[in-house]
């Protein structure tokens, strides 16, 4: 009897006609490979991720405990938010790369429904999205924040913030979903640890690779857009053009860490969306090289996005250089800010104090 059963499962890997779609012989390149990388490399970038991640959330613990400010704690819970998203991104795919790369198992024998394939899809596509949406999402509460601050602090609550996070990450698991429902595919990647868009000349699935390349497209022009908006009515402020009687400090500090997030984002993941974009209108297969070059290169986004948290902060930036023309300039803006602008002789006279006590 299980003699009976080995050889019906084998007979359904080798016959062509009852393959499993995302192992099946398609457009989309595959070769099992496990001898095409190491298991060094990808443990050790899966380890830096998840610690930068993880120093990352205990910072973003402290200073949410600490902040008195409220369109601060509230983008402190986006930051929350993407931190958790880079943190299961890089467990979930690491861990099946590197299981990969220990077990040397071919998926194709070993999950014959596609089970783990898809799984893998799945997250590939969600922990792709979701930061990218996160960005622009943000950047958007920033805009409003900094531009109309009244009505941001009357309808703003941490409520209303952490259902516009998991809005997010309920579209990006929907669009993640479609392929099950038969919009896309899912497919085995070369060297076979991974799986990813299954990209056919089939309406479905290049429509759908092209769905995901546009969303995270729009995403980032979305961000670079309302960021620059956000940065200009903030230089006006601190200028002086328009004085109002609260601080900017934190809007400052707000805003450089947006601006290097949607950069990073933008440098990581811009030519992964741009060569999925472009192998959908042409509608052929991917090419193996650049498509690993390019996914390597965007999940250097989960690695480096932490580091925006843990390093560009205020307290920080004064501990390296507490007596840098930066802070003067925070110093000389918030005073402006208050409507009360400083005579020519107090700022040289502040500038002086400041640099007298420098070591020579």
């Amino acid at each position: 009897m299980r003699n009976d059963l080995n050889f019906h499962r084998m007979s359904i890997m080798t016959d062509s006609n009852h393959t499993a779609s995302c192992y099946a012989n398609t457009s989309t390149p595959y070769s099992y490979s496990p001898g095409i990388n190491k298991v060094d490399y990808s443990a050790t970038f899966s380890t830096l991720g998840l610690i930068s991640n993880l120093i990352a959330f205990i910072v973003l613990i402290k200073s949410f405990k600490q902040t008195k400010n409220h369109s601060r704690s509230f983008f402190l819970i986006f930051l929350g938010g993407l931190v958790v998203t880079d943190f299961m991104g890089l467990l979930v795919t690491g861990s099946f790369v590197i299981s990969f790369y220990v077990t040397r198992v071919d998926w194709s024998k070993s999950d014959p429904a596609c089970h783990f394939c898809n799984f893998m899809g799945m997250s590939m596509v969600f922990y792709g999205l979701s930061p990218l949406l996160l960005g622009a999402t943000m950047a958007t509460q920033r805009f409003i924040g900094i531009n109309h601050p009244f009505a941001s602090s009357s309808k703003m609550t941490k409520r209303r913030t952490t259902s516009m996070m998991l809005m997010v990450w309920f579209v990006a698991g929907s669009i993640s979903l479609l392929p099950l429902i038969g919009f896309g595919s899912y497919h085995i990647q070369t060297p076979g640890s991974w799986c990813f868009l299954n990209m056919t000349p089939k309406t479905s699935d290049w429509g759908f690779a092209l769905l995901f390349s546009l969303v995270g497209l729009i995403s980032i022009a979305t961000s670079i857009l309302l960021n620059t908006v956000s940065v200009v009515t903030l230089l006006k402020v601190y200028c002086g053009a328009e004085r109002r009687q609260r601080s900017r400090d934190h809007e400052a500090e707000m805003m450089l860490q947006l601006i290097l997030i949607m950069t990073i984002a933008t440098v990581c993941w811009c030519p992964l969306l741009v060569f999925i974009a472009q192998t959908a209108f042409a509608r052929t297969g991917f090419e193996v090289k650049y498509l690993l070059l390019c996914i390597r290169f965007a999940t250097w986004n989960q690695i480096l996005d932490p580091w925006v948290y843990i390093l560009f902060r205020r307290s920080v930036l004064r501990r390296v250089n507490p007596r840098s023309d930066c802070y003067l300039l925070m110093i000389l803006s918030n005073e402006i800010s208050k409507g009360k602008p400083l005579l020519l002789e107090n700022k040289l006279h502040v500038y002086l104090t400041l640099h007298s006590s420098r070591p020579i």
